[in-house]
């Protein structure tokens, strides 16, 4: 008797759950998040590449071939999936592109902050993180970031749009 009572709370709290992560409100506002995010640090990215490959090679783990084209491709991507994730073109894919990206930073940072390594992430301009700047509290905003980029991947319910980017979205496909 004691576990139908556990088991039907269970059902309770996974309906609950499910009916908060599917709700559309959070998806629209996750979206933003990671698309505003992702816009403005590729953005900056993008203006001055030669600072982001200094951050690049800050990391000491790519080879200094590819540091160039690292800090060269990387930025647009970032630009094009935060605006796609925003205007809802494939927010799914854009969201998909975006975690597996926050993977990828989740694990550089964390391989140099076992390593014992002092440098800036690169995720946004230089001189622009101000409490961000601690590796520790980057790893865990990029955390966060992960999540919010999984609440976009796993949404079932129906997309809320911006009646404007609805517009440009039709144009677009």
């Amino acid at each position: 008797m004691a576990s139908q009572a556990g088991w039907k709370k269970g059902i309770r709290l996974n309906k609950f759950f499910k009916t908060i992560l599917n709700h559309s409100w959070i998806d629209l506002g996750a979206r933003w998040i990671l698309g505003l995010t992702f816009i403005y640090a590729g953005f900056h990215k993008i203006v001055s590449p030669d600072e982001f490959a200094k951050m690049i090679y800050g990391y000491n783990i790519f080879p200094h071939i590819l540091i160039n084209l690292i800090a060269i491709v990387v930025p647009f991507i970032e630009f094009i999936t935060g605006l796609a994730i925003i205007i809802g073109v494939y927010p799914r894919s854009a969201a998909i592109i975006i975690t597996g990206m926050l993977l990828v930073f989740i694990v550089l940072i964390a391989v140099n902050l076992v390593r014992g390594y002092e440098f800036d992430c690169g995720c946004f301009p230089a001189g622009d993180d101000g409490f961000f700047k601690s590796p520790t509290v980057t790893l865990f905003r990029d955390m966060f970031y992960f999540l919010l980029g999984l609440q976009v991947i796993f949404f079932n319910g129906v997309r809320k749009m911006i009646p404007h980017f609805s517009k440009i979205k039709t144009m677009l496909l």
